[in-house]
This record gives structure tokens, sequence and C-alpha cells, in this order.
């Protein structure tokens, strides 16, 4: 076998996999053809080069609910991703999916989510009409990543697009991630939210509890359990009706009581102001901007430049920009 260790892989592919599962060799391909890889295939391929992008990296550092928590265990966007990422790939293994093509779509999903979470993503979209985070995060890996994108899979670009949306991905893989996002964020938000005294667990809804189970833990198997046996052997990714129901309104609970204007969300108003202050800033001064912004003005238009240049922001850097903008600074002589 040697070095040629993908040629293996994509011949385990075709022993072990449902039929349903998306094989590497059955790839639609990327927009630029490449030479394979002698050793990955090639949605290990795109699953290595999101990890190692400066994207992935920022993830650290951006808001999933509670904006700028005094915490050490809250969670972030990175974190976020991994919770998802491991739920979905429990997923794709016990449904025999395509493992490499889950845990890829599942870290790329959010790599175009702004700073401040969804406040950010609400506010940018008020002054760039149609700013979506699931299309940025496609814009990411096509155009902006390493200044040409990462040139990733048709299968990979199509899961990320439609993790969230009207459209389903094209792939059962793309459709476990687009389940697996919800179950990671309805309950490590519970569990936030809880730790924070923002709720208390007699404040959740019991039926759903008696449904989905009164543990965080629990509750994250009961839904994957659930999907596992709804799905297996079959062309499709679903839920049974009572534990899709039990999920649903254990969501429009948390947009109730957490989401939307709760005591960990009074900093919101702060954040969207920075977000559309920093947009309607650089519009106006495009040559404050970095160069590798101002260079693509020409091609893509400065409101589309700095839409991206916000979206990449980290929630610190955003703050530091806006207080370098707008704060008085010390007077030195040398």
């Amino acid at each position: 076998m040697g070095f040629e260790t993908r040629t293996f892989w994509e011949e385990l592919e075709e022993k072990i996999l449902s039929p349903y599962a998306c094989r590497s060799r059955e790839t639609r391909g990327r927009r630029v053809p490449e030479e394979p890889c002698a050793v990955r295939t090639e949605f290990q391929r795109d699953r290595d080069r999101i990890i190692h992008s400066k994207s992935f990296r920022r993830l650290k550092y951006k808001t999933q609910v509670f904006l700028i928590p005094e915490g050490d265990h809250y969670r972030t966007r990175l974190t976020h991703t991994l919770e998802v990422t491991q739920i979905a790939r429990t997923i794709a293994r016990a449904l025999r999916l395509n493992e490499d093509l889950t845990e890829a779509i599942a870290l790329g999903h959010d790599l175009g989510h702004t700073p401040f979470g969804h406040t950010g993503e609400q506010a940018l979209a008020e002054v760039f009409p149609g700013f979506k985070h699931n299309e940025q995060s496609l814009r990411v890996v096509d155009v902006l990543e390493k200044g040409t994108g990462l040139n990733l899979t048709f299968e990979v670009r199509d899961g990320i697009l439609n993790h969230t949306g009207p459209c389903l991905p094209a792939t059962l893989e793309g459709q476990i991630v687009r389940l697996a996002d919800r179950i990671a964020y309805i309950n490590h938000d519970i569990d936030d939210a809880l730790r924070g005294g923002v709720l208390r667990q007699e404040d959740l809804p019991r039926d759903c509890l008696e449904v989905l189970g009164y543990r965080h833990s629990e509750r994250i198997n009961t839904m994957v359990m659930d999907i596992i046996r709804e799905s297996f052997g079959k062309p499709e990714i679903r839920m049974s009706e009572p534990v899709r129901e039990a999920m649903e309104k254990l969501r429009s609970f948390l947009f109730e009581r957490v989401y939307l204007g709760s005591a960990a969300k009074r900093e919101e108003g702060k954040a969207r102001y920075v977000v559309q202050f920093l947009f309607h800033y650089f519009v106006k001064h495009p040559q404050h901007l970095p160069v590798e912004y101002q260079r693509r003005i020409e091609e893509f238009g400065t409101e589309r430049v700095v839409a991206d240049y916000i979206a990449g922001m980290t929630d610190r850097y955003a703050v530091t920009q806006f207080a370098n903008l707008c704060l008085p600074r010390g007077f030195s002589v040398f």
C-alpha cells in the first residue's frame, strides 16, 4: 500500500458505508480541479483545510449567545462548532454514512458568523440587506479565506450553505449537520442559561422534559437516538413526531425566555450599535480598511467588502476597533 492510503480508504468506504452514503469517489468535485492527495480522501482534505483556516481559529472569540460572558464555561462559537461536530459524527457513524464529509460540513458551518452572535447578524443585515451567516460561511470558503478561498468540494459547500434556511442539503451527511446544529444549540444554550441564572430548572417546559429528558446529556441522547432509529436504513434523516415537536417547543421557549430580551442579553443594543457604526464608518472611509480588503473593492463593491470585514471580526476585535475610532487617546510628547 505504501503511502497511497487514499485508495485504501476509498475502497473501505465502498465496503462498509450505507448505500445512501456519499462516497469520496463520488464527489461532484471542486470548482478548480486539483490532483488528488495520496493520503487523504477529498472530504478529509476539506476537513483539514477548514481546521487550519484563520476563520476557524477566530470562532474562539465569537459569541454564541451570551455577549462577552464573565466565566470560562460559557459556550463560544468555536465550542458550539465542536459540539455540533461530535453530535453529527455520532449519528453519521451509527447510520454508516460518511463521517469525514459530516465532520467537514460541521466544522465549516459557522465560519461566516458575525461577532456578537445573532445580534451581530441582525445588525449587519439591517445595514447590508440580505446578509445571512450561512451564505457568508460559503463566501468565506469560496472567496475570502487565503484571498482565493479553500476550493472545497461541492458536497461540503452545499452542506455549509444549507445547514439552515429553506433548502435541505443534497447529502444525508449535510442533513445530519442541519439537525445536529439545532440539537447542540438548544441544549447548550439551556445549560448556559441555567449557569448564568437566566433560567431555573423549574422554568423549563415540563411536557418537553418528559419527552426529551430532565438532564442535559439525557436530552441530547434522546434526540440522537431518535434520529438513528427513525433514519436507519432509509434515504432520509428524520425525527419522530413526538421528539421533533418537543424539540421545536423547547426552541420556541428559548427564543421567548433567553434569545430575546433576557437579562443576559441587555448588552445587545450596544453590540448592535458597534456593528452598525463600524459598517457606516468603513463604507465612508474605505481607505482605512486593511490593504487586502481594499484590493477587493473594485471587484465586489465597498459595502460588500465592508460587510466581509465586519463579519470576520471577533467580538473583542470589533470592540477594539470601535474604541480606537471613538474614544479619545492620551497625548504623548517624545
